[in-house]
């Protein structure tokens, strides 16, 4: 994989049989399952076997849609056969109410829209009635109030383009309660109280797009609502990316890899042209060839779960050895006919966009440096909260870096269990830390974010984040009843060897993956450096977080500190306090009057 260049159509292709081949041991002796790896999710493990073999057909079906043949299709044709054959021993069973298998059905809706010849023709009568049988419970089962809704409407577009029975008003009636969940401006959330995360692209948009493609005919003014939303968002979304092929890490389901750029891939494959289609084309290549150089395979070849590198700890409930398979998404291009302008023209080098990005319906202000390559996403965070793993850390840090990552607590005690990067974290000065989990409010003010939460009912926190690149600024008033230790954290910088003190001082660090400071521009506190567990961070397995800590007792308390990233060392001018005053990048913000907003 590492040294596939990815520039054509045919190295693509190479590309997913390379990761589809090291499956085929794993195929059970039905071959409905792929039974691949040893850890567990939230559901059985017989669903987990269908789960890795029907995310194969995100990847398989546009490959038989234009390729035609592939010699690992004759086995799993044959799972679909016994997989869907009641009185087979490989069933795949009767489903219930937010059944897991419900999600998996997409893939063979999606399959019989692309590549009927390949999936429906050769089927008997007898097989094809089963395989309508199996797919239409999900018409009778109810799913989650999310992106749940599209896999009944893809099911049933697929059975109507081979002409079986399908059910219209699923279709109305999913595609509807859809339309609540659009914010506006192209972005939507995941449910009625939900997250704006990648499941706005890779699966919202993702849906939509590939509904316009299929139904334009039969639904055009759905259709043309579906494209005009996406054009409106891949301009917002232009901005999670970096001319390295780097996406924005932020939110769950992070192991699903480059799924991050499958909107792109139906972008093109529903015919949108606003953004130059050299533009997209570079983007999806760049990323392809960003992951094939990342640590993410298993010995035996296949994805593992994890994002830079194999990490359960990062992982969600629902994350089975065959879930990271659902980057397969982004092969939808394989179904672009050789003959399609995406494969003649030549890709282009990334576009020059604004330092800063304000997008509003994301709660993101993003800051790019052009010359290093660095994106950071800089968010109040949200009103609400969840039971999803680690929320607070996916979704409720300060900063967001597509070259630091972000980091995940690997227990309770501790700022070394916690890895607390770019998160103010605190403490009964009993070493078990918390963090911010929601906000009461937040709010925007000219270019400074603000945001209040409470992590005791009588602990008040408020805080102002001035962003940028390579410097921020946070400014801190907790108003405490109760004495506290807090430590604001800085970006996490990965150790390259086991010296882990080079060039290091109390408040920055230098190591080859890049420059990290935390400082304290009022002089309180106490800057030091945290050694987090391994592998807590998404990205380098082992790191370094420069942090400012301080202990404090009950009243009124500010603190202004300032924090540096950069993948190299940069140049820029730091932050400086002067008066009440701070100066940077030519602006000034006057702190007494930032508080009283």
């Amino acid at each position: 994989m590492k040294q596939n260049p990815l520039e054509t159509k045919q190295d693509i292709e190479k590309l997913l049989t390379d990761m589809w081949e090291p499956l085929t041991p794993y195929y059970d002796e039905t071959s409905s399952r792929i039974r691949v790896g040893q850890t567990a999710a939230a559901y059985s493990e017989d669903v987990a076997g269908l789960e890795c073999f029907s995310r194969v057909l995100w990847g398989a079906a546009p490959l038989l849609a234009s390729n035609g043949s592939t010699g690992l299709w004759s086995k799993h044709l044959q799972g679909i056969i016994n997989g869907t054959d009641p009185q087979s021993k490989g069933y795949w069973g009767q489903i219930q109410d937010y059944d897991q298998r419900i999600v998996e059905m997409a893939a063979f809706g999606y399959t019989l829209c692309l590549a009927p010849e390949h999936v429906w023709e050769p089927l008997t009568e007898e097989q094809k009635e089963n395989l309508v049988n199996w797919l239409s419970q999900i018409n009778k089962h109810s799913a989650h109030d999310c992106n749940w809704l599209f896999f009944a409407v893809i099911v049933n577009i697929g059975l109507k383009k081979v002409d079986a029975p399908y059910d219209q008003a699923t279709i109305e009636r999913n595609l509807n309660r859809f339309e609540d969940f659009y914010l506006g401006d192209g972005w939507y959330k995941d449910g009625e109280i939900a997250h704006v995360d990648y499941y706005t692209p890779f699966a919202l948009h993702y849906y939509g797009l590939f509904y316009a493609a299929m139904m334009e005919k039969d639904d055009p003014q759905r259709s043309k609502v579906y494209k005009d939303r996406a054009t409106l968002f891949a301009k917002d979304f232009l901005h999670w990316f970096s001319e390295d092929g780097r996406a924005l890490p932020y939110g769950r389901s992070l192991t699903y890899r480059f799924a991050q750029c499958s909107f792109w891939s139906a972008y093109v494959y529903a015919g949108l042209d606003d953004i130059p289609l050299r533009t997209i084309k570079g983007i999806i290549l760049r990323h392809l060839r960003y992951w094939s150089k990342q640590d993410i395979l298993l010995p035996d070849g296949t994805l593992s779960i994890g994002y830079q590198y194999p990490n359960l700890l990062m992982a969600e409930n629902y994350n089975a050895p065959g879930s990271p398979y659902w980057a397969f998404k982004t092969f939808l291009i394989l179904a672009l006919s050789d003959e399609h302008p995406f494969w003649q023209v030549k890709e282009d080098s990334f576009p020059t966009l604004p330092s800063t990005s304000f997008q509003e319906k994301a709660s993101f202000i993003l800051e790019r440096d052009q010359k290093s390559d660095h994106v950071v996403a800089f968010t109040p965070g949200y009103q609400h909260t969840n039971g999803h793993t680690h929320t607070s850390a996916k979704y409720e840090k300060f900063a967001y870096s597509n070259h630091f990552g972000f980091s995940v607590p690997r227990a309770e005690w501790g700022l070394d269990q916690g890895a607390y990067d770019c998160m103010l974290a605190v403490s009964e000065q009993d070493e078990l830390y918390r963090v911010k989990r929601s906000v009461t409010e937040k709010a925007w003010i000219e270019d400074v974010i603000y945001f209040k939460w409470k992590p005791w009912h009588d602990v008040t926190i408020k805080t102002w984040i001035i962003p940028g690149v390579p410097w921020h600024v946070r400014i801190h008033q907790i108003d405490t009843a109760r004495p506290l230790d807090i430590a604001d954290g800085g970006f996490a910088l990965g150790l390259a060897n086991q010296d882990q003190h080079n060039k290091m001082t109390l408040t920055n660090a230098q190591t080859p993956y890049g420059s990290v400071v935390a400082q304290s521009l009022a002089g309180k506190g106490e800057g030091t450096h945290i050694f987090p567990n391994a592998n807590t961070n998404i990205m380098t397995k082992r790191t370094v977080i420069p942090t400012i800590k301080a202990r404090i007792e009950p009243g009124e308390h500010q603190f202004i500190h300032m924090f540096y990233g950069s993948p190299a060392t940069d140049e820029e001018k730091a932050p400086v306090l002067e008066n009440g005053v701070i100066y940077y990048r030519s602006k000034k913000w006057v702190v007494e009057e930032l508080l009283q907003q």
